[in-house]
């Protein structure tokens, strides 16, 4: 299942995300974690030193070796300089799995709190005045493209704040929504704003209640958010230990916030996989971009990416059917290094 934290800055979507990571990976179940906010926070969250997190490959940093390796022999698409963030897959094109010894996985994603860290990376000198922090998150909206996450498996994507998602298709990527509000005028004001800018594409959206300090606290946002709230979470010492990088143990939490996080989990088992609807919104979107700007900026119709006989299921093979014979090519990038060797791997049949 792909879930998406997102709310205004502030309200503690990275916390709950980062919670939620942690109780899903103790349970044993497959996660791979997306920081793809532009304030970098998931990953010293999930308790790794701030040096270590810093350090960890951006995807935004490898988008072209990213762009080249999911494009694989799809016809449809002439190069990696000309797919976009929104390019979908087609037949021909590189299906990832989680677990899978992909360059993706296997070379972009750092262990955390049990699960596997990607981050988009943060601005850098280069990009401040420049460029928007949506051309790193296109990495993240082509991974989430080209994934087939099974039965008991998770991402889970620490989102922009606010309503800058919707910059992009990328708020259509997912099974479940999280919006995590605080009891203010000013949290539930997000909320509305998703409502609206999301009502014409289904987008499965639930809330969770976040810095409650009573029932008056969960009466506000029952006023103004009806029956998509789903929890609430109240202040936690345990919370103020771990942002403080003190020892951390889900256990250390409160019976009440345990069992908000198992109301996550079971609000997210129970959606339904609907891969038609998420390969029918990539294309979508794809055809918005290619019109506003792809198209001009390539100077190709992107609309011939599209491949109209393919849709995204399980069935199909991944990346995992494939390794033996991308493997002696995965051990010899360097994820410091240049792009040549993740063309190299994608030349191989």
């Amino acid at each position: 299942m792909k879930v998406a934290f997102v709310g205004k800055g502030g309200s503690g979507k990275t916390t709950l995300s980062s919670l939620f990571i942690r109780h899903l990976a103790a349970a044993g179940a497959p996660v791979v974690a997306v920081d793809a906010d532009i304030n970098q926070h998931l990953g010293v969250a999930l308790g790794l030193p701030e040096r270590t997190a810093a350090a960890i490959p951006a995807m935004g940093a490898h988008l072209t070796a990213i762009k080249e390796y999911l494009r694989g022999e799809n016809p449809r698409i002439s190069s990696a300089a000309a797919m976009v963030k929104t390019t979908p897959p087609g037949r021909g094109s590189r299906l990832l799995r989680l677990g899978s010894d992909d360059p993706i996985h296997s070379r972009l994603t750092v262990p955390a709190a049990g699960a596997r860290l990607m981050v988009t990376g943060p601005f850098s000198d280069e990009d401040l005045g420049v460029s928007c922090y949506h051309s790193k998150t296109g990495a993240v909206e082509l991974y989430l493209n080209h994934l087939l996450d099974g039965p008991g498996e998770y991402v889970v994507v620490d989102c922009t704040a606010g309503a800058e998602s919707f910059a992009s298709g990328m708020f259509t990527r997912f099974d479940l929504t999280f919006l995590v509000a605080e009891p203010t005028r000013k949290g539930v004001a997000v909320y509305r704003q998703w409502t609206e800018y999301a009502a014409d594409y289904d987008v499965a959206l639930r809330v969770i209640g976040n810095k409650i300090h009573g029932p008056e606290d969960v009466a506000f946002l029952r006023e103004h958010v009806g029956d998509a709230l789903l929890c609430c979470v109240g202040q936690s010492g345990a919370v103020r230990a771990m942002e403080q990088g003190r020892p951390f143990d889900l256990d250390d939490l409160t019976e009440r916030d345990r069992a908000a996080l198992a109301t996550l989990r079971t609000a997210v088992d129970a959606r339904p996989k609907d891969w038609p609807k998420f390969t029918r919104q990539a294309v979508e979107f794809h055809l918005k971009n290619a019109r506003a700007w792809a198209n001009a900026a390539t100077g190709q119709d992107l609309a011939a990416q599209i491949d109209p006989d393919f849709t995204l299921t399980p069935d199909r093979p991944g990346s995992a059917d494939l390794e033996h014979a991308y493997a002696a090519a995965f051990q010899e990038w360097d994820v410091n290094g240049e792009t040549e060797l993740w063309d190299r791997a994608a030349s191989r049949p």
